[in-house]
């Protein structure tokens, strides 16, 4: 009889730990293949971002859509060859998208030109066209003077001209914008422009970019005006 009582004890210890087990699946439960896993915290905000970066962002109620935010592709069908050159080699090349970003640029560079911000515009114009623009800014400095330039708005940006010269694009948009500029001597004084005047002034700027460069931008490689 001594010796039944380890086997007895040996019975009970497995119905309890049985016992356990049960509790212990019916408060887990099991996996059928179908659980949804736990979302990777890096994954869910790689997919965040693509999906943010999908949104077309739309203009807010009772708000007229600005002019700036549908532009002009292009202006002259003779631009449609070059375009179609530029093209052969950079499929990408999208002439909306091309205009979207000359307005941006357009924006920029008339604003730092004014300001006499040369670090600005270093890295967007071509060595030439930098040199211009850094002239005239020296100059004024001299002369201390001081440039105002109120951009009112872009009434158009247009592609008039397109080519391809060996592996360099080059690309000419028309600009039509909308500009109070006013310039004043050390004291404050108006000397040339009228604070109160919106005057419309067409540019015409060529920027151009290599082709065969990983660099993705696009410098101002020259300026006129309309002859």
């Amino acid at each position: 009889m001594e010796g039944s009582f380890p086997f007895l004890e040996i019975v009970l210890f497995a119905m309890v730990a049985g016992f356990l087990i049960l509790r212990l699946r019916s408060v887990l439960g099991r996996r059928t293949g179908h659980e949804r896993r736990r979302p990777d915290p890096i994954t869910a905000r790689t997919a965040q971002e693509e999906a943010r970066d999908k949104v077309i962002p739309l203009p807010e109620r009772g708000r007229a859509p600005q002019r700036e935010e549908a532009p002009s592709a292009v202006a002259d069908s003779g631009a449609l060859a070059g375009i179609a050159q530029i093209r052969s080699v950079d499929p990408n090349f999208d002439p909306g998208e091309f205009v979207t970003g000359a307005r941006r640029a357009f924006e920029m560079i008339v604003e730092a030109f004014a300001k006499g911000d040369s670090g600005t515009l270093r890295p967007l114009l071509s060595d030439e066209v930098f040199a211009q623009f850094d002239g005239a800014i020296r100059a004024r400095e001299e002369a201390r003077q001081t440039l105002t330039t109120t951009l009112v708005g872009i009434r158009e940006a247009e592609i008039t001209d397109a080519a391809l010269e060996g592996r360099t694009a080059q690309v000419t948009v028309k600009f039509i914008s909308e500009q109070i500029n006013v310039t004043r001597d050390s004291e404050g004084r108006v000397v040339d422009g009228d604070p109160s005047a919106v005057a419309a002034v067409t540019d015409i700027w060529t920027f151009a970019r290599n082709t065969a460069s990983r660099d993705p931008n696009w410098l101002l490689v020259a300026t006129a005006s309309p002859g």
